[in-house]
């Protein structure tokens, strides 16, 4: 099965992850609040977490306890930190928490739906896990009346039309002929009309107090999607090393660092609105972020620039085999160079991402060498080998 550009991206964002470390130095600068996170074991979600609490507030999580398990059996370090209260069930309100076990380890006492959310009262929800419309309304159906403000994790994998630069939240959203359908799809088709589509039973129940959250690439510290980190990671391995298409492609991300205290900022102050996730806010260059990738890796890497034309002739893609780079051409031309003011209108910064790299790559090496969450992205030495030598000779294209 050939997967297109924009499939690639639709499963790259839609990719889930795991793994955060270390609170985060935030004073106290409102009373404190009672948050309410869906999910919240993940990648973004723990980071909500630390950065909730470093400003003084209450924290409660509602998941099923998948994640925390899984972590256990990888060796993963982090733990939900104390004070935190955890609260068990599941989106679907037909199903139980521990329905994720074979069925001979299931405690009939386990809670069904959302019982545990139903005698609550919290000041923020941050839904980090919704993915399909019929769950997502059920949750915002109960707790609209439970909660002042509902803020949804969305994506920018809701635009249905990206070959167009300086696109901004008005641009126009993808549909889905079956809008009841609760599979991604084989190419992950469905992803970001799902998306849009939990969006909209947010803005139904919570009318007027909700946030809608769009980012692009999420990166940082303790994403195990082994995407971003791909590049730093390689290029502290030293030696000749692949950079995709030119130094002067765009590349829009945002430190899931940056995105957590921007979130917490947004509950505090009940802020309602659309909003574009991902810059900075100065055009960010390819080839600075891979220069940066080299500096902080210290291994006297040497890039060598491949145009996109080649590199798709190898039978590399975009996004996927070289992941997070997206040429800016054809239907993928405006992915990397939408607007983010309103986000950064509504307090959104971002720190310079010498400094993602540098925490990106220090996180990487910190990982215990027991867990296969250390995965990365991209390509194999040997097939970065193979691409550039036939580069360096004019050979004709291999096969992917």
């Amino acid at each position: 099965m050939t997967m297109s550009r924009r499939d690639v991206l639709q499963a790259g964002l839609a990719a889930g992850c795991t793994l955060a470390v270390g609170p985060l130095a935030l004073g106290r600068t409102r009373e404190p609040m009672r948050l309410l996170i869906l999910g919240g074991t993940g990648f973004l979600g723990p980071w909500l977490t630390h950065s909730a609490l470093a400003r003084g507030h209450k924290v409660t999580l509602f998941n099923r306890g998948r994640t925390e398990a899984r972590r256990r059996e990888l060796h993963n370090p982090v733990e939900i930190p104390e004070g935190v209260e955890v609260l068990t069930g599941n989106r679907d309100p037909k199903r139980t928490a521990d329905d994720w076990k074979p069925a001979e380890q299931r405690d009939p006492a386990s809670p069904k739906g959302m019982a545990q959310l139903e005698s609550g009262q919290w000041d923020a929800v941050i839904d980090t896990s919704g993915y399909y419309p019929r769950l997502v309304k059920a949750s915002a159906a109960l707790l609209a009346t439970r909660a002042k403000h509902y803020q949804f994790i969305s994506s920018v994998s809701v635009y249905k039309d990206t070959s167009k630069p300086g696109g901004d939240e008005t641009s126009p959203v993808g549909t889905i002929p079956d809008p009841t359908v609760e599979q991604m799809g084989q190419q992950f088709e469905n992803y970001g009309p799902l998306k849009a589509l939990c969006e909209q039973e947010v803005s139904a129940a919570f009318e007027g107090r909700a946030a809608l959250v769009r980012p692009g690439f999420i990166v940082g510290p303790g994403d195990t999607s082994g995407r971003f980190t791909y590049w730093p990671v390689r290029a502290a391995r030293g030696g000749e090393m692949l950079a995709p298409g030119t130094p002067e492609d765009p590349i829009q991300i945002v430190d899931v660092r940056d995105l957590a205290e921007w979130c917490i900022v947004l509950a505090e102050n009940r802020t309602a609105g659309t909003f574009d996730a991902l810059g900075p806010v100065t055009p960010l260059k390819w080839g600075a972020v891979l220069e940066e990738c080299v500096k902080v890796g210290a291994a006297g890497t040497k890039l060598t620039w491949v145009p996109v034309d080649f590199v798709e002739k190898q039978g590399l893609v975009p996004g996927g085999d070289l992941p997070i780079w997206v040429p800016p051409v054809g239907d993928s031309a405006g992915f990397h160079q939408r607007k983010p003011a309103r986000a950064v209108k509504a307090g959104l910064k971002f720190r310079a991402s010498e400094e993602t790299v540098r925490a990106t790559l220090e996180w990487y090496r910190s990982l215990d060498s027991k867990t296969p969450m250390n995965k990365l992205g991209g390509l194999s030495a040997e097939r970065e080998e193979a691409v550039l030598k036939a580069w360096a000779g004019g050979k004709a294209p291999v096969g992917g």
